[in-house]
């Protein structure tokens, strides 16, 4: 059982992982390429907010859905750890995955006025990786100061997102895609050790 303080630091650098703003960039930029400053500001707001809202539902109705299909917690952080590390093994390359958007929804995606909603904040940041990291951080909230932990690190992530989408948005000539690819690598490294650890704990569930 995690300390508190572990817990924090788990739950926060699982989320922020796996939401990954920072890889999400340059993507935003060629989405948004026709947009204003101030319609990528408000659609990067509009995004973190409905990331929020997801990852929320997410964390009190995912385990709901699970239990009612008989999914158990091991199987659930087996293959969340696998969902997990598939996305990690591109961020290592410093590639968009296919988990959280295919090229059929990028390509679409900037021929779209407004993509806050779809496909930047589903599935691009509130995708299929991080709602199963939050179901999975849930059930390791065992008090309600661990729930607090959460909740408050779902809204950091999310701040944090529009807050590095926004200077994207306003500063985007000044942003260097060496560095924002040597980020990704770093973040893809810490991600895969995260889902190393789910599988291992689903595996020794399973064992005792």
């Amino acid at each position: 059982m995690l300390s508190l303080f572990d817990y924090a630091i788990l739950s926060f650098a699982s989320l922020f992982v796996i939401v990954d703003p920072i890889g999400l960039i340059p993507v935003f930029l060629a989405m948004t390429e026709n947009n204003t400053v101030k319609e990528r500001v408000r659609m990067a707001k509009l995004a973190a907010v409905i990331t929020f809202a997801i990852l929320m539902l997410s964390m009190f109705g995912g385990s709901q859905i699970f239990n009612a299909f008989g999914i158990t917690l091991p199987a659930l952080e087996i293959a969340g750890g696998i969902i997990l590390l598939l996305i990690a093994l591109d961020m290592l390359q410093a590639r968009r995955t296919a988990v959280k958007e295919t090229q059929e929804e990028k390509k679409e995606a900037i021929q779209k006025d407004d993509v806050a909603v779809t496909p930047l904040a589903i599935p691009m940041l509130a995708g299929p990786g991080a709602i199963t990291t939050v179901i999975l951080l849930s059930h390791r909230a065992h008090t309600i100061y661990d729930q607090a932990v959460l909740i408050g690190n779902i809204l950091i992530v999310s701040l944090l997102t529009f807050i590095i989408l926004w200077i994207a948005a306003v500063r985007s000539a000044h942003l260097s895609a060496i560095a924002l690819k040597i980020t990704a690598r770093l973040m893809g490294l810490l991600l895969s050790a995260i889902a190393v650890q789910f599988i291992l704990n689903g595996i020794s569930a399973v064992i005792r």
